[in-house]
């Protein structure tokens, strides 16, 4: 085999594998979300938003498909720009770490509030109001996009991402305000 192929298929496999990890780091993540869901609950919690939380679902699968669909196609090289990718979407996953371990039993991926819900003041949520979104899903989804080489993906897909994005934030940004004089 030549020199080449031999890189193309090193390269292909490491597209592969940061493929699988991304998605099968969503699902556990995803996990840890329904089992938070399922206790709040349980405990009399209350959904808000219910229609724009599937809508940012759906936009968030899309987006992930349609990446990985464009860097298939387009057959992304693992470069430069796709080792930067790489490290964004790594900040992006170790922010969701961070977060999802500071709001604990509260973390979902939907606006619920508990009925002892307790306002999170660490550092981090005065420093990005809503670092979830700023520090998590807006790097993850850059990065992941950008590794592969999505180009029309990042731009079309975060334009479109961008909507029940602005529109979770404002729920839940009243909710909270409702809820909790400190905020």
């Amino acid at each position: 085999m030549g020199i080449y192929l031999q890189f193309m298929i090193r390269t292909l496999r490491v597209i592969i594998a940061f493929i699988v990890v991304a998605f099968a780091y969503r699902f556990a993540m995803l996990a840890v979300s329904i089992r938070n869901e399922k206790r709040l609950r349980a405990d009399g919690a209350t959904e808000y938003g219910a229609s724009v939380s599937r809508w940012l679902a759906i936009a968030h699968v899309a987006f992930y498909l349609t990446a990985t669909a464009e860097g298939i196609v387009r057959d992304a090289p693992f470069d430069a720009v796709s080792i930067t990718g790489f490290v964004i979407y790594l900040f992006g996953a170790v922010m969701l770490l961070v977060v999802s371990q500071l709001l604990g039993r509260f973390w979902t991926v939907k606006l619920m509030i508990a009925r002892d819900h307790a306002l999170v003041t660490h550092p981090l949520f005065r420093i990005v109001r809503h670092p979830n979104y700023f520090l998590n899903i807006l790097p993850e989804l850059i990065g992941y996009a950008l590794t592969l080489h999505a180009y029309v993906t990042l731009v079309v897909g975060l334009i479109i991402y961008a909507v029940p994005l602005t529109l979770r934030i404002r729920q839940e940004e009243k909710i909270m305000r409702d809820t909790f004089a400190a905020y």
